[in-house]
């Protein structure tokens, strides 16, 4: 259930799309706060700061790729979603780096409240659990996970703390290292142990997606199969690696999200979030482990 008190600040000058976030993120049970411009949503985050921000590429006064900089370098705990229009994905990679949390195609709007959810899932798991020690120089978690959604942003949120404990990112950086995994952990999950495809959630009814996952949950041999999951931290880097039990597939197959075909569609979106936000990204010859490696930053 979404707290009543969760804010979600939205930077889009067209008042047609600022009904649509509205209307989508009330429905959803958020509170929405319109701002015109990046600049607007700057004064309004100073003031108040809200629990999420999404914005616009193309605005006047501030655009979103300066808005996302800003908010980054101000408020680095507070993530940020971008939502792109068509052939944007170029801007919209440069905004990754430059410190947002992920992005959504705006022809793509119902991966918006997934995405949020999952965002605040792991903000608040985090804020909700103790802080590991400080004086750690090395500190190894291994997990076998079934296949169960709800156990992903806990396990992040804790991968997330270990990677800001050991100072391997400063917390907006942890934040997109976090949405890396949770791309990693569900892609284990839905595409790997429960092989469903993600063609199933193109179009304007994502619903067989779902459909099918729940119903693969509880058959043969998908309910018996586990993710595991493995993180290694030293105060110079991380090594993350997660294992699906599933057939595996070959990563050159995977389309190309900015390519003009898949701008709208799905596939890929979430290796490429993984090889925007991570150093180093390793697949074994089987095509059913993934691993990601970070170096530390310099300060």
């Amino acid at each position: 259930m979404v707290d009543s008190q969760t804010t979600v600040l939205v930077a889009e000058d067209s008042r047609t799309q600022s009904v649509l976030f509205r209307s989508l993120l009330e429905k959803a049970g958020y509170r929405a706060v319109m701002a015109a411009n990046g600049r607007e949503a700057l004064d309004m985050i100073k003031n108040m700061p809200p629990d999420v921000v999404i914005t616009d590429l193309n605005m006047p006064e501030m655009n979103g790729l300066e808005l996302v900089e800003a908010v980054h370098a101000q408020f680095p705990a507070i993530p940020v979603i971008l939502a792109t229009g068509v052939g944007s994905e170029e801007i919209a990679a440069e905004a990754l780096r430059k410190g947002a949390a992920s992005y959504v195609p705006k022809r793509n709007l119902q991966d918006l409240i997934p995405t949020l959810q999952r965002l605040l899932a792991v903000t608040q798991a985090d804020r909700a659990c103790a802080q590991l020690s400080a004086c750690a120089t090395l500190s190894e978690v291994q997990f076998s996970l079934p296949n169960d959604g709800s156990l992903v942003a806990p396990l992040v949120a804790q991968i997330k703390r270990m990677v800001e404990r050991f100072k391997i990112r400063d917390s907006g950086g942890a934040m997109r290292i976090a949405m890396a995994l949770d791309e990693a952990l569900q892609n284990a999950i839905f595409h790997g142990n429960l092989e469903v495809s993600s063609e199933l959630r193109e179009g304007d009814n994502a619903s067989a997606f779902y459909a099918l996952a729940g119903e693969r949950r509880h058959q043969t041999p998908f309910n018996e199969r586990r993710v595991h999951v493995r993180a290694v931290m030293t105060r110079d880097m991380a090594e993350i690696t997660i294992r699906d039990e599933g057939p595996g597939f070959d990563p050159r197959n995977i389309p190309d999200p900015t390519a003009p075909a898949y701008l709208d569609r799905p596939c890929g979106r979430g290796l490429w979030l993984i090889h925007a936000f991570i150093d180093e990204v390793r697949h074994n010859p089987a095509g059913n482990e993934i691993t990601m490696i970070l170096h530390r930053q310099s300060p």
